[in-house]
């Protein structure tokens, strides 16, 4: 397959002051998973890369252990397939960056959108942006059933939540590090997207959204999301429409002993 190739980011743009970890759930995307992070190696505000490979049997395990070896990610590799939820749980655990990114390894999102992303960050003082396809950048190859089932699934959302969004199911999500970890990962496959909208609004934060452009890939060049992965997302709404943040427990007083 024959990889469009996108210019480096201007490198006199002033630098935004945060930094991004991008988490990168893989799982048999050899042909593409170096030149994703070719791509998120010239944003600026992406200081961390994790890759998690999901126990891909295609060589891309191959491929990460030399990009780590290099230097250029770290990484955690599965003993078997687990889903994409799984893997953005390892990467939580090793990202060390303020905020952290999803980013699929299937080149249809491009990496530049991330810089819009942080500016929203920066204005707003966000916990939470997500990338939206549907609000007018570009937008090529989504398949008819994809666009109707995640049009509907966005629109259940905001009818259930009480909230307006445009794109639930978008990879592009940008969460504040902390916010995530406090809220955490339940689920191991595809709802992990439906749980963690979910989660976030029932936390009491608002979802900022930004345009970002889209270029689809199908089945039969690795597309892994189903249509019946509809069916689960309405399911996990359902499940999490009451959810709760656990309490942070408060310090103790000084002195107190225990034992």
């Amino acid at each position: 397959m024959s990889l469009p190739k996108h210019a480096p980011t201007d490198a006199h743009a002033a630098p935004l002051p945060i930094g991004i970890a991008a988490v990168v759930p893989v799982y048999n995307e050899a042909e593409t998973i170096e030149e994703i992070v070719r791509r998120l190696e010239r944003v600026p505000v992406i200081r961390q890369i994790v890759v998690v490979d999901d126990f891909s049997r295609d060589g891309t395990q191959a491929i990460v252990q030399r990009l780590v070896d290099e230097g250029r990610v770290v990484a955690q590799f599965h003993e078997r397939n687990r889903g994409k939820g799984a893997a953005l749980r390892s990467g939580l655990a090793l990202v060390t960056e303020e905020y952290l990114a999803i980013q699929d390894a299937d080149l249809e999102y491009d990496p530049r959108d991330f810089l819009k992303m942080a500016e929203l960050i920066v204005q707003h003082d966000a916990q939470v942006i997500y990338g939206s396809r549907f609000m007018g950048a570009d937008r090529t190859g989504m398949l008819w059933t994809h666009y109707l089932g995640n049009r509907g699934l966005t629109l259940l959302f905001n009818i259930m939540f009480q909230r307006w969004i445009t794109d639930m199911e978008t990879c592009y999500k940008l969460f504040r590090t902390s916010l995530l970890r406090q809220i955490g990962i339940d689920n191991d496959r595809f709802d992990v997207d439906p749980e963690l909208t979910a989660k976030v609004v029932r936390a009491g934060h608002k979802i900022y959204e930004s345009p970002v452009s889209y270029v689809g890939r199908p089945y039969i060049a690795g597309k892994k999301i189903k249509p019946r992965d509809a069916f689960t997302a309405v399911e996990t709404l359902w499940r999490y429409r009451r959810w709760r943040p656990q309490p942070v427990a408060a310090p103790e007083p000084a002195g107190v002993a225990r034992g």
